[in-house]
């Protein structure tokens, strides 16, 4: 399944440890990471390492249409867990020998990152990423799961790390897994959303929260049109829309729209489906011994819990 640019680029001993600037010189295929932008396409470079173990280059601009800079001075650590997410696809189909068309249902992923590590300088930063396939679990010779663990460096320093577990669905199990819903689409009337300054956005296109039936309770809100976010139709929410709903929910909670997220762990329980609305609730926040804000942010749809995010979110003095 290996495209033939990333043949022509690999050497012909793949354990030969090539320059490093070798990793940032283009993009992978963008079907292998699922995206239909090339734009979205993060990762640049690839070889393996050892026994289950790789060495990705990814690179994050400076200015990302949606995650652009925080404050000014950060590149935005979601740009980590879109890596890591990227990752795990890429290394499902070059690795693990998945199809094209399997569908992936992701258990939980992780990131946490250094404020440094986040800083913007004066072109792209190129992040190399240190992963790990584990857990792979084959059933008559067919992957049904796996995790990856991906350490991250920048300009030779560990600037962070995270994780991402899940489960790996054929087209036609994945079928009657959705029944009814399988192509389903968000409803084109979408709701206003929250103030967007509340939550360190410009512009409501790039908001995920709407008002909702409480204090301290909104409604997540999905706009299919969305270019980075909807990059290509889904029959259910993302699960990097949930993530970016958990870090705006927390930066109203906090009151600082120029908060930086450092760290963001979720779990996911059920699919989060279009056809009905998914309440977003956050925790107080509590100060961990960094000096982060750490809140936890619940999501449930239909009376039930269908995922949960804990983020930590850091502010320098006087901002």
């Amino acid at each position: 399944m290996m495209s033939a640019l990333i043949q022509a680029d690999r050497p012909a001993n793949e354990h030969h440890m090539p320059d490093e600037a070798e990793l940032f010189e283009q993009t992978v295929p963008r079907t292998l990471v699922h995206r239909a932008a090339v734009s979205e396409v993060l990762l640049t470079g690839f070889r393996t390492a050892g026994d289950d173990a790789y060495r990705i280059g990814a690179q994050w601009s400076r200015g990302h249409s949606y995650y652009g800079s925080v404050a000014g001075r950060w590149h935005d650590p979601m740009l980590f867990a879109e890596s890591i997410r990227q990752v795990a696809l890429f290394l499902a189909h070059e690795a693990l020998r998945v199809p094209l068309g399997s569908h992936f249902a992701t258990d939980s992923t992780w990131f946490d990152m250094t404020e440094d590590g986040a800083r913007i300088g004066s072109r792209p930063a190129h992040v190399s990423l240190d992963v790990t396939l584990r857990d792979v679990v084959r059933r008559r010779g067919v992957v049904k799961s796996y995790a990856v663990d991906v350490i991250a460096h920048r300009d030779g320093a560990r600037v962070g790390s995270g994780h991402l577990s899940t489960q790996v669905i054929p087209p036609g199990v994945y079928e009657r897994l959705r029944g009814g819903r399988l192509g389903a689409r968000p409803s084109h009337v979408v709701p206003p959303s929250v103030r967007p300054q509340l939550v360190g956005r410009e512009a409501e296109l790039d908001v995920v929260l709407a008002d909702g039936p409480a204090v301290g309770v909104r409604t997540l809100r999905a706009d299919a049109s969305h270019p980075v976010l909807f990059d290509h139709p889904v029959d259910h929410v993302p699960g990097m829309v949930l993530m970016e709903a958990a870090r705006q929910a927390a930066l109203a909670e906090l009151g600082r729209p120029d908060g930086l997220l450092l760290a963001g762990a979720a779990s996911f329980d059920q699919y989060v489906e279009h056809d009905s609305p998914c309440l977003v609730t956050s925790s107080a926040p509590r100060q961990d011994a960094t000096g982060r804000q750490q809140l936890s942010v619940e999501f449930r749809q239909a009376g039930e819990r269908v995922g949960s995010c804990k983020v930590a979110i850091h502010q320098e003095p006087g901002c």
